[in-house]
């Protein structure tokens, strides 16, 4: 049941990801904020003095941006962070000689949850983990299904037959029609 589930989720997902016009128009949420930081955090003459984890968690904080931190970036004028997450964008600029910012968050739907989830984009290092054992648990009952057709005398041949039509199929399908 828990190759079921796993083959369910991501079969599902391989359909969305495939035909994202389907399910993706219209569902994106953006939402604007701005206000300021302490001045004293972004406005150092020497960049590596800011203290990134206590701007990171600000704006978890007053905002609760979500996401694993993609990008910070300091230059001369601004400060830039970029926060990555299934389904989910947020970005934010902070001015660093008033400490103004505008954060903008963007949620892309739940569909965009899941096929971020099929990919393993933005989802971190358990996620990973899960992919991974879902692959082999997936590669265990394909070999089972497999060495199950060769004990059974009646369907080996006929059950060989249909997995090398359809191995052949795919290939011709893939040199066919992909460029």
């Amino acid at each position: 049941m828990v190759s079921f589930t796993i083959l369910l989720f991501f079969a599902v997902s391989g359909l969305t990801l495939n035909h994202a016009d389907w399910f993706t128009s219209g569902k994106e949420v953006v939402t604007k904020d701005s206000g300021s930081v302490n001045l004293k955090w972004v406005n150092q003459a020497d960049t590596n003095k800011l203290n990134k984890l206590q701007i990171v968690e600000f704006f978890r904080g007053k905002h609760e941006v979500k996401g694993a931190l993609s990008d910070f970036r300091i230059d001369d004028r601004e400060v830039s962070l970029t926060f990555n997450g299934p389904g989910y964008l947020a970005d934010s600029f902070i001015d660093r000689e008033t400490g103004k910012y505008e954060l903008t968050t963007t949620r892309f739907g739940a569909v965009a949850v899941i096929n971020d989830l099929h990919k393993g984009r933005d989802s971190g290092k358990a996620w990973s983990w899960i992919i991974d054992i879902s692959a082999v648990l997936m590669t265990l009952v394909s070999i089972s299904g497999i060495i199950l057709i060769c004990f059974i005398k009646k369907k080996r041949l006929s059950g060989f037959i249909i997995a090398a039509v359809g191995t052949l199929v795919c290939y011709l399908i893939y040199k066919l029609f992909v460029p």
